[in-house]
């Protein structure tokens, strides 16, 4: 699968959340403010497989002149799972 530089963006903007998370660790940061991080990550990490099964199922669709229905499943299948 080929993936768009928007995906490698975000994955390295994560990168550089969790390696935020580290140092709120290592300063002792509040819980709250440590959850609250984490839970940016998780959404981001969420937008990231949102982003991959749609381009996966994109191309696919692309290559629908090759009539590859297990393809197109297959696809489906991980959208629903990334649910």
């Amino acid at each position: 699968m080929k993936c768009d530089i928007t995906i490698v963006n975000r994955l390295k903007r994560t990168q550089g959340q969790v390696n935020g998370v580290l140092k709120l660790i290592d300063n002792q940061a509040s819980c709250e403010d440590i959850v609250t991080q984490l839970k940016a990550i998780r959404s981001s990490v969420d937008r990231v497989i949102g982003l991959i099964t749609t381009s996966n199922l994109v191309q696919k669709i692309e290559e629908i002149n090759k009539v590859d229905l297990e393809g197109i499943d297959e696809a489906l299948n991980l959208l629903i799972k990334s649910i």
